[in-house]
C-alpha cells in the first residue's frame, strides 16, 4: 500500500487517492446497511408468520 501512497504522492493525485478512499468506504458501508436491512426484513417476517400462528392456534381452539 505504501507503493500506491507514494506514486500518487509524486504525481500529486493525493485528492484521487482520497476521493478513492472515500467512496470505498461509503460503498461498502451502504452494502452492510442493506444486508442488515434485509436480515432486520427476514426477523420482522418470522416474528409476523408466528403470531400468525399463534392466532390460528387460538382461534381453533374455540
Amino acid at each position: 500500500m505504501d507503493d500506491v501512497t507514494r506514486s500518487f504522492a509524486e504525481r500529486g493525485d493525493l485528492a484521487h487517492l482520497a476521493l478513492f478512499l472515500w467512496a470505498s468506504g461509503a460503498s461498502g458501508l451502504l452494502v452492510w446497511a442493506l444486508k442488515e436491512l434485509a436480515n432486520s426484513n427476514r426477523r420482522f417476517n418470522d416474528f409476523v408468520a408466528e403470531i400468525a400462528r399463534l392466532n390460528r392456534f387460538f382461534n381453533d381452539r374455540r
